[in-house]
């Protein structure tokens, strides 16, 4: 059985074109087998999405766990000025994303990194929509990651859902970072902030 955080070049092809609309924005995302929510942008990431606004964003954006795009790109198309880097550890995933990037009309650094390992330099904002199946460990490591590579004041943005561990996300960024609000919830699923102080 493959999943969507390991490299599944083998799977056939079964590439499709898709419309996503947020902030009044209409982006195009191109999705394929073995990729994570491949029929539709999954409901986690279009509430991280529509709980931020365009306006929020600044500097240097790093989508953690990119998939095929969805909350890099919709940040890019949105604020085409933003330098955004997104990074997985899927082959296909970062092809897809590179894809929709040419969709769009924008560019975007994407990388092959597991977490952070390929990630050079800071950034104003991190946002993941972790991959929970991965374990754990990774989605920790992630968590870790981003206090390493934000700025100072910078912010960690996190979806995340209660019964797939919210309650000991928030107790494992309060003593990362200090500081974790929710900032949004629905269906079961936490919107987190943390600020690099």
């Amino acid at each position: 059985m493959t999943h969507y955080f390991t490299d599944n070049r083998s799977l056939p092809q079964n590439r499709k074109k898709m419309e996503f609309r947020i902030w009044g924005f209409r982006v195009y995302l191109i999705t394929d087998n073995g990729v994570f929510s491949k029929e539709k942008v999954d409901f986690g990431s279009e509430l991280l999405l529509s709980t931020l606004t365009p306006s929020t964003m600044s500097g240097k954006v790093l989508d953690v766990g990119c998939g095929y795009g969805t909350i890099g790109l919709s940040i890019k198309v949105a604020n085409p000025e933003l330098d955004v880097t997104m990074v997985d550890v899927n082959d296909r995933a970062l092809e897809l994303t590179e894809l929709g990037a040419k969709e769009n009309g924008v560019t975007v650094t994407a990388l092959k990194s597991h977490c952070y390992e390929n990630v050079s330099g800071t950034f104003q904002h991190i946002i993941t929509n972790p991959p929970i199946r991965a374990g754990k460990d990774v989605v920790y490591s992630i968590f870790e990651g981003a206090h390493e590579h934000l700025d100072t004041n910078g912010c960690l943005w996190v979806v995340i859902r209660k019964q797939q561990g919210a309650p000991s996300a928030i107790k494992k960024l309060e003593g990362i970072f200090g500081n974790c609000t929710v900032i949004n919830k629905d269906k079961g699923y936490f919107i987190l902030k943390c600020i690099k102080k």
